[in-house]
């Protein structure tokens, strides 16, 4: 009899399950929403952040976004951030405005190809509509291309320094190759080779002296683009759409400024954007000493696509769906069929309820399974399916995975992170041997903030947003799960607890005293304590070998 999990149909599920860790065009009929009218909001003539930690769904709902106005007939610029990292400001902005012009004039040159394509059987009038239409594309274009060319210029511009310019024509040329490549080979994207462009020009001998501030010319500026897209949308007669993915790749002292500029150009304009980040990751708004960025609730508001640990019913659900809708696609074995109940909870649980890693971890529970099933000749006693014990050590491997991206996502602030995961882990490994802990709701010193954006980072996971412990009358605490991937795999700790925090018979253990977390009492006295084992056993061995010695020299 077939064991399901090594039907050939399987292979091509993990084929096509690894291929959804990224969201391409591939995967956009997939596309599940986390929570009713998420797509309709992000359709919407309003500007939104969309939140979500690294591989919850952000880039996979703007780009079905994008997609559905684009077929709609709306002007659309989709610009992916991250191979900006590392530009400061002002120069975050010409390049970002650089390769947003570079989409919207892809778009125009798409529409005067379509309208170049009339048929000769149109009537008089129709035609004569379409031929106006084209000449008012054509023109708009030229005026956006003449927009990228001064922008390529600012760019090799050092602000408020004296320059001289001797090859500045050739690094103009080579970025206008660049955005041009871009448009005509789907394989390169405008942001990389902007970016490419840029790093072999930036270092171009010059001769020809004089002063420019491009934060003066930006700012000059923004009636000339808000003229564009004023005419755009006369034009097109359809509202304008910027989606701007993972800006929490940039410099985070540059990113209010970046969406305070776009803001401006969209102002009343029918340009709506959408910002695509992770949340305690972003600084979209800042007050003093001027108001910059946008802010939620006036300025635009939120789409959160977080499904944590805390409504596990609902998010098992929700990644189970996923799972059935790829399992259709390639007509292979059912869910039930190819993982346990307990393999499809450890999954969930592993995953801290973010898609990507949901779908990873499943892959790899897929090969586990399969070579324990192997060894025993298909007689194992933990079955047939993917179990348990798999998605253990399917993630525990993947660790590493999220060691690189976490290593990748923190260039500024790596240390604090590292230190106060290392504490973190400490206590639920060394001291309390529980991989759950709590934190105190009304904490807001620096370590809390720093356990916000480890969640963001998806090395702890809330499973709890209210707690209470009756040792502590009046406290109101945070659950936390320490990242299954710590003490699971190759880091396998058999002495800590792993509590089933979802079901009702686990609830209680919650609300130990022991898994509230104090960094400056519980670890100090932790090491305190170690200390002192360790010199014990130091002098008990020295005493041994005195003894030894003696009994030798006799």
């Amino acid at each position: 009899m077939e064991i399901p999990l090594f039907n050939p149909k399987v292979n091509d599920l993990a084929t096509i399950v690894e291929e959804g860790t990224r969201a391409n065009k591939g995967n956009r009929d997939r596309f599940i929403e986390p929570a009713e009218g998420t797509l309709r909001r992000a359709l919407s003539k309003w500007h939104h952040i969309i939140f979500g930690r690294r591989g919850s769904g952000k880039s996979s709902l703007i780009y079905k976004a994008s997609y559905e106005l684009k077929e709609k007939g709306n002007p659309v610029a989709f610009v992916d951030l991250e191979p900006f990292k590392g530009h400061h400001y002002p120069d975050i902005i010409i390049s970002v405005l650089l390769a947003t012009m570079s989409k919207f004039s892809n778009w125009l040159e798409n529409e005067i190809s379509k309208d170049k394509g009339i048929k000769i059987w149109y009537t008089l009038g129709l035609k004569k509509r379409y031929l106006e239409k084209t000449k008012d594309l054509e023109e708009l274009n030229i005026k956006i291309k003449k927009e990228i060319k001064e922008l390529i210029e600012q760019l090799h511009l050092s602000d408020q320094a004296n320059l001289k310019k001797t090859l500045i024509e050739e690094a103009t040329n080579k970025l206008e190759l660049a955005v041009k490549a871009s448009a005509n080979n789907p394989i390169l994207n405008a942001e990389t080779a902007i970016n490419e462009a840029l790093a072999e020009t930036k270092n171009t001998e010059i001769q020809e002296e004089f002063r420019r501030s491009k934060k003066d010319y930006l700012l000059r500026k923004i009636l000339d683009y808000k003229s564009l897209f004023t005419k755009l949308n006369n034009i097109s007669k359809k509202d304008s759409y910027l989606f701007l993915d993972d800006l929490y790749h940039i410099n985070r002292k540059d990113q209010a400024d970046l969406i305070d500029y776009f803001h401006k150009i969209a102002k009343g304009n029918n340009l709506w954007i959408k910002i695509a980040t992770i949340r305690n990751r972003t600084t979209w708004y800042t007050h003093s000493p001027q108001p910059i960025g946008m802010k939620i609730g006036d300025d635009a508001d939120e789409i959160n696509l977080d499904l944590t640990l805390e409504k596990f019913s609902t998010t098992k659900e929700f990644l189970s769906e996923i799972l059935k809708r790829y399992i259709q696609d390639e007509n292979s074995p059912s869910l039930n069929e190819i993982i346990t109940d307990g393999g499809l909870d450890r999954l969930v649980l592993s995953s801290g309820g973010v898609t990507r890693d949901f779908l990873g971890l499943f892959r790899r529970s897929i090969d586990e399974a399969r070579e324990r099933i192997k060894r025993s000749k298909g007689e194992h006693h933990r079955g047939n399916r993917i179990g348990a014990e798999d998605a253990n050590i399917a993630a525990g491997n993947y660790g590493d995975v999220k060691k690189e991206e976490f290593q990748r996502d923190t260039p500024e602030d790596r240390e604090e992170l590292e230190n106060a995961f290392s504490d973190i882990k400490k206590f639920c490994l060394d001291i309390s041997k529980m991989n759950i802990f709590l934190v105190d709701q009304e904490d807001t010193s620096y370590q809390d903030e720093l356990i916000k954006e480890l969640v963001d980072l998806r090395l702890l996971h809330q499973i709890k947003s209210r707690v209470t412990v009756s040792k502590t009358p009046g406290k109101i605490y945070r659950a936390l799960l320490l990242d299954v991937s710590q003490y699971t795999g190759e880091r396998a700790r058999r002495d800590v607890e792993m509590l089933d925090f979802w079901k009702d018979s686990q609830k209680e253990k919650l609300r130990r005293n022991k898994l509230i977390f104090n960094r400056d009492i519980d670890i100090e006295e932790f090491e305190e304590k170690k200390k002192k084992n360790q010199l014990k056993s130091r002098n008990d061995f020295s005493g041994k070998n005195s003894s030894d010695q003696t009994k030798l020299d006799f």
